[in-house]
C-alpha cells in the first residue's frame, strides 16, 4: 500500500481489527501522512474498531464477504464511525491483496 498512497493520501485516520480465533489479536493500521502501518503491541486511539473472526477478516480482506452483509448477519461489529468502515472497504478494492 505504501508504493502506492494515492487512494488513501488524505487520509489520517486510525482503524482497530480486534480478531478472534486462530492467529486472532488486536491489530491497529495507521494511515497518516500517506503512509499506513499496522501496530500490534502499540495501540493509539481509534476511530473506528472492526470485531470479527480471523475466519471472516480473511474474506473481508479477499473481496468475498461484503462488510455491510457481515453486519447485517452479526459477523462484523463496529465501533465508531460506520462510514469510516465502509471507506475501508472500498479503500482495499484498491489493492490486490
Amino acid at each position: 500500500m505504501n508504493e502506492n498512497p494515492i487512494p488513501f493520501k488524505d487520509l489520517n485516520v486510525i482503524y482497530q481489527f480486534d480478531l478472534t480465533g486462530e492467529d486472532g489479536g488486536t491489530f491497529q493500521l495507521v494511515f497518516s501522512n500517506e503512509t499506513v502501518k499496522v501496530l500490534r503491541n502499540e495501540f493509539k486511539e481509534p476511530k473506528c474498531t472492526l470485531k470479527m473472526k480471523v475466519t471472516d477478516f480473511k474474506k473481508f480482506l479477499q473481496g468475498t464477504m461484503n462488510s455491510a452483509a457481515a453486519f447485517m448477519m452479526g459477523k462484523l461489529k463496529v465501533q465508531g464511525s460506520i462510514g469510516l468502515a465502509l471507506k475501508l472497504e472500498s479503500l482495499l478494492g484498491e489493492y490486490e491483496l
